[in-house]
């Protein structure tokens, strides 16, 4: 049975700049308004500058609970810290994926005064029976991001899930992620395997991508595609109108209620209530 790439852009979104952290300059890409349509997706946040003045500041300790957060550098250094005793330096082209789970206290500190900062921070829900797991993390150099070239013009980082024959840094089994990191020269298509089960959306960081079958409005740098669930689909065709550099994210949505307050993500209002509790009393 041939493979269908059916999947179209539903709608482009411009990302919205803000602050977080201490003072820290980013682009917030993936919104609270869309987290039930990019269901297990919470939010997804761009960095990018060489003004240090914009990170310097960087994220001091700072609780979560009930969620993962995978962050991923394409420049720059940021040490990790956690009160559970853990500490890694994130450098260029590497990977940090830490699950929250039932209460951290961490900080992300840039390790540089000047130079280019740049990279991505998703978060990815947890399944209520998930949410007070023993909370981990995964530092994951560059060197140990797998990497496939499928075709001539195409080179693909595979952070996490599988593509193209080739099994990524992480897997998880209830929300499944796919997550990509592709460069491709300008003209080149490519379809893009994408499990029918999942949702799924494209954010373009460098380069300017038509995505889907037929007349379509390409997406251009620093917007994202959220990516159609037609029946039975299962990826997308997408074509490079200059080269391009994008990340597609795909999971299987976890379905359920959500209810968060900042940092801590959960299915009601009471567990909520029940993590700034223990956070306070100094539990996480």
């Amino acid at each position: 049975m041939s493979t269908t790439y059916t999947r179209q852009i539903e709608r482009l979104v411009n990302g919205i700049p803000t602050q977080d952290g201490a003072g820290v300059s980013l682009t917030r890409v993936l919104t609270h308004d869309l987290q039930r349509r990019l269901d297990p997706f919470l939010m997804l946040d761009a960095f990018h500058s060489d003004e240090p003045s914009d990170y310097l500041a960087g994220f001091p300790d700072h609780p979560h609970r009930g969620f993962e957060t995978v962050t991923y550098m394409l420049a720059g250094r940021m040490r990790h810290r956690d009160n559970a005793g853990n500490e890694g330096l994130l450098e260029p082209g590497g990977m940090q994926w830490m699950t929250a789970g039932r209460g951290l206290v961490h900080s992300e500190l840039p390790e540089q005064e000047n130079g280019l900062m740049s990279g991505f921070q998703l978060w990815v829900n947890l399944a209520g029976k998930d949410k007070m797991t023993e909370p981990g993390y995964s530092d994951i150099p560059a060197a140990g991001i797998p990497e496939t070239s499928p075709q001539p013009g195409v080179k693909a980082r595979v952070l996490a899930g599988a593509a193209f024959g080739t099994a990524g840094a992480i897997s998880r089994d209830t929300t499944e992620p796919l997550y990509l990191d592709l460069a491709l020269e300008a003209g080149v298509s490519l379809d893009l395997p994408i499990p029918a089960t999942h949702n799924a959306f494209l954010y373009v960081y460098e380069g300017k991508l038509a995505v889907g079958e037929g007349e379509t409005h390409p997406a251009d740098a620093g917007r994202m595609a959220v990516l159609s669930n037609p029946v039975g689909s299962a990826g997308v065709k997408v074509r490079a109108e200059e080269g391009s550099r994008f990340l597609l994210i795909a999971g299987k949505p976890l379905n359920e209620p959500i209810a968060q307050w900042g940092p801590f993500v959960m299915n009601t209002r009471e567990q909520v209530e029940q993590a700034i509790d223990d956070f306070r009393a100094g539990r996480f």
